[in-house]
């Protein structure tokens, strides 16, 4: 009997299967058919979903990951199926979401040959990955897969590239299926936590009258929101959060302002303008929640906790910092701080709610809030919410609370159109029994909406609420705002008939809303229906505007709750 020798790329699918990977999107091509094949001859466990784009996969891995907390692998192959994926990866990467991408290379000795689809996607893609392989001895594989794993997913975690050459997965693979690591400059947390700078924290927080909390995305990626839920408690501290942070504290909660920002709550803003104490927790202190930085918190003690140490003084620069994971530092740092007076500074910003309230009028036409607000009200909020980008972005932002850790899904950083569908299907695919809701614009929708026959043919239970105004909204908000209103390249004439189109795929289900007598009709009908996706198209206001706003360049203070009667200067900043 001859014995089975195992491959390069059999040891590859052998060993990731080992590290925990449960799902695999992705489209086949020449160079990556060894891969391919040992996806059947290893019997793996691994859950093979075939995409229509490789976009789509490299979304599809991103929302699995940020819905379940684990790593997904997107596999393609090499040249165009490898640079498909650069938005994918760029996404996962400006948002810290780890992922593995293995994509196939032709073979070893025509590497920098222009054989045909060979691209240098080590080098295209090294600004946007956190590390990158290209493998050139099949015996290395097994080591690289668990640095991959490991370095995708500690630290802060980010998207790793392994580039397979078709030859290096076809060869014979002697080595040790389990290797140990060779990373000896990879340091992704401190070995201690430093005491001092713990009780230097405590002591400003103690200190602070008017505090501040601001949740970000760091904090959910190391499941410190007990922690962070029992500090604010124990100070008494009201806490805002970021686009991302959505879920770190829990919106409904007493001591919740909710998203700060550009488009954030005008109460959210007023809070951090107003504190003489702001604690980040997990935020990098974007573009979009700052402002203008030589303003940002004038009169505030300025806190900032961060795994990554070069996010500390790129944008603000704290008075008080710790590198280091947040869930171990809060645990130590609840230890030394205690209540504080802050029922005045509460009462003000109590008033600010009531002063400043998110709002809508139903009258006037369809609105994209009245769907997101009824919608919210079904599902008891109880769902896994995935946005695509632009106004809508910002409005389900304002208008869903999101409390659960995982369930709240939107590309912040690249602010990628087009994310939010394959998304949502990877989310559904990670969280079979929870109700995933997407909410786009007619634009990003039709950028990945090829996986309509992803979701179809999987059956996956997916509300895809089509906020259709025909425009790209966000771009055509500004071209009203700044530039005399005059519309170029936002108009989108054209657009299908989307319930029609999703009815075309089998197992899909569409839906027209026109009325807003009807969206609590429509909305019920489509979260009654579970043989697969359900699109709801939604005819709304064409030229609604999003508000609060903090014009992009302009401080915080600078905020408009309202539209200005005035003519705008250009903004300096970006969208």
């Amino acid at each position: 009997m001859v014995e089975k020798k195992t491959d390069g790329a059999q040891a590859l699918v052998k060993c990731l299967e080992r590290e925990g990977i449960e799902y695999m999107f992705g489209l086949s091509g020449g160079a990556a058919i060894p891969i391919f094949d040992a996806l059947i001859t290893t019997n793996t466990k691994i859950k093979f979903v075939l995409v229509r784009h490789e976009q789509g996969a490299a979304h599809m891995a991103d929302g699995y990951a940020r819905a379940t907390g684990k790593p997904a692998a997107v596999l393609v192959t090499s040249g165009p199926g490898a640079t498909n994926t650069l938005t994918g990866i760029m996404t996962a990467h400006m948002d810290s979401v780890p992922m593995i991408v293995i994509t196939g290379q032709s073979v070893s000795w025509m590497l920098g040959k222009d054989a045909f689809q060979e691209a240098d996607i080590f080098g295209i893609t090294m600004p946007v990955v956190k590390h990158s392989y290209l493998v050139k001895n099949a015996n290395d594989i097994p080591r690289v897969a668990r640095e991959a794993y490991y370095i995708a997913t500690t630290g802060r975690p980010g998207p790793v590239l392994i580039d397979l050459p078709k030859d290096v997965g076809a060869a014979a693979c002697t080595a040790d299926l389990y290797q140990e690591m060779d990373l000896p400059g990879y340091k992704p947390y401190p070995e201690t936590i430093d005491k001092e700078k713990i009780l230097e924290i405590a002591e400003a927080l103690n200190k602070s009258r008017k505090p501040v909390l601001l949740v970000g995305h760091g904090a959910i990626i190391s499941d410190a929101c007990a922690q962070v839920k029992a500090l604010a408690e124990k100070l008494n501290a009201p806490v805002v959060n970021t686009l991302l942070g959505k879920g770190g504290f829990p919106e409904t909660h007493r001591l919740s302002l909710g998203m700060l920002g550009m488009h954030g709550t005008a109460y959210a803003t007023k809070a951090v303008v107003e504190a003489d104490l702001i604690m980040s927790i997990g935020s990098r202190f974007d573009d979009r929640i700052i402002g203008q930085p030589d303003k940002f918190g004038r009169n505030a003690t300025k806190i900032h906790i961060d795994v990554d140490p070069s996010e500390i003084g790129k944008m603000i620069k704290p008075d008080l910092f710790l590198v280091g994971d947040a869930r171990p530092i809060l645990e130590e740092l609840n230890k030394h701080v205690a209540r504080l007076d802050t029922a005045e500074w509460l009462a003000r910003l109590e008033g600010y709610k009531k002063k400043f309230p998110l709002h809508y009028k139903k009258q006037g036409g369809l609105k994209m809030q009245h769907i997101m607000d009824e919608l919210y009200k079904l599902t008891g909020g109880k769902a896994v919410v995935v946005t695509d980008v632009g106004q809508h972005q910002m409005w389900a932002a304002q208008f869903w609370k999101t409390d659960g850790r995982l369930d709240w899904l939107s590309s912040g950083g690249a602010g990628t159109m087009g994310y939010g569908f394959p998304a949502a299907i990877g989310a559904q695919f990670g969280r079979p029994k929870d109700t995933v809701v997407l909410f786009c614009g007619d634009g990003g929708f039709q950028m990945t909406m090829s996986e309509l026959a992803t979701a179809c043919l999987h059956k996956l239970p997916i509300k895809i609420i089509v906020l259709n105004n025909h425009y790209l909204g966000m771009v055509r908000q500004w071209q009203q705002m700044f530039y005399d209103d005059r519309k170029s390249g936002v108009d989108l004439e054209g657009n299908p008939d989307f319930a029609r189109l999703i009815e075309s795929y089998e197992n899909g289900k569409g839906l027209t809303l026109k009325r807003p007598a009807d969206v609590r009709k429509i909305l019920t009908r489509a979260l009654e229906y579970n043989e697969g996706p359900c699109l709801v198209n939604a005819e709304v206001v064409k030229t609604d505007n999003v508000f609060p706003m903090v014009p992009a360049g302009r401080a915080l203070e600078d905020l408009l709750v309202e539209p200005p009667r005035q003519k705008m200067e250009k903004p300096t900043g970006s969208t």
